[in-house]
């Protein structure tokens, strides 16, 4: 499978693409100043924040906006995050609406299991681990500094989001690969804790999510079970191909 057709499955079934902004002009590849300023101090805030990440425990509201159809689709529960060894692992709780689904991506594999059906579909990532990991913690332990060496980085400035003060970042991948599938990312940066708060993510043809985390909660201790699918002893196992 392409690395380009892993993006898109494994992605997209954690419901947690992200973006293309094809109508927005992009910035001008002069900033002024005070926005290299800016940007070079919000990066030091993430790699302080990615200096002792251990863990993250947070809310979420995943908005999935298709624009074929003129529709929203809004997924919401619990999201967790903890290094093991040198990798990063993801959990998500979709608990809104029902029937609930769990992800988990650990190892080289993406899982869904879907309680309702008894069924876990999997996607082996293989060789691709590394770089869909870099997509998915963006903002959540991934450096500053590993940022700017897969993304060309651009501060919009500040924003106040939800009560929080934020920087408000433009990422467009440097890889043509990674380009022609997510070829334009905003993140906004909590400034007092370098984590991401909301993420606008685009997709080819005006699709788009908006992904939004509160409740945020750094170097929580996580049992254990909450990176482990519950699943039954008649739990059928599926691997799409292709």
């Amino acid at each position: 499978m392409s690395l380009a057709r892993k993006f898109q499955t494994c992605l997209l079934t954690m419901s947690l693409s992200v973006a293309v902004w094809a109508q927005t002009p992009a910035p001008s590849p002069q900033a002024q100043p005070d926005a290299k300023a800016e940007l070079q101090r919000v990066i030091g805030q993430i790699d302080r924040n990615a200096g002792s990440f251990h863990s993250t425990q947070a809310n979420f509201v995943w908005q999935q906006y298709t624009k074929v159809v003129d529709e929203t689709d809004i997924q919401k529960g619990t999201v967790y995050f903890r290094r093991s060894g040198n990798q990063v692992e993801m959990a998500a709780d979709i608990t809104d609406p029902q029937p609930p689904k769990y992800v988990l991506f650990a190892g080289s594999k993406v899982q869904v299991y879907e309680p309702k059906i008894d069924q876990v579909t999997e996607y082996n990532t293989g060789k691709d681990r590394a770089a869909i990991e870099g997509f998915l913690v963006l903002g959540f332990g991934g450096s500053g500094q590993d940022m700017l060496k897969s993304y060309d980085v651009t501060s919009l400035g500040t924003e106040k989001l939800d009560n929080v003060d934020t920087a408000k970042l433009d990422l467009v991948p440097k890889s043509e690969k990674a380009r022609n599938i997510f070829n334009h990312i905003w993140l906004w940066i909590d400034l007092s804790r370098g984590v991401s708060i909301q993420q606008q993510l685009f997709q080819a043809g005006g699709d788009y999510r908006l992904a939004n985390y509160s409740d945020i909660r750094l170097n929580p201790k996580i049992p254990d079970s909450a990176f482990k699918l519950k699943t039954t002893g008649a739990t059928k196992f599926f691997s799409p191909k292709g």
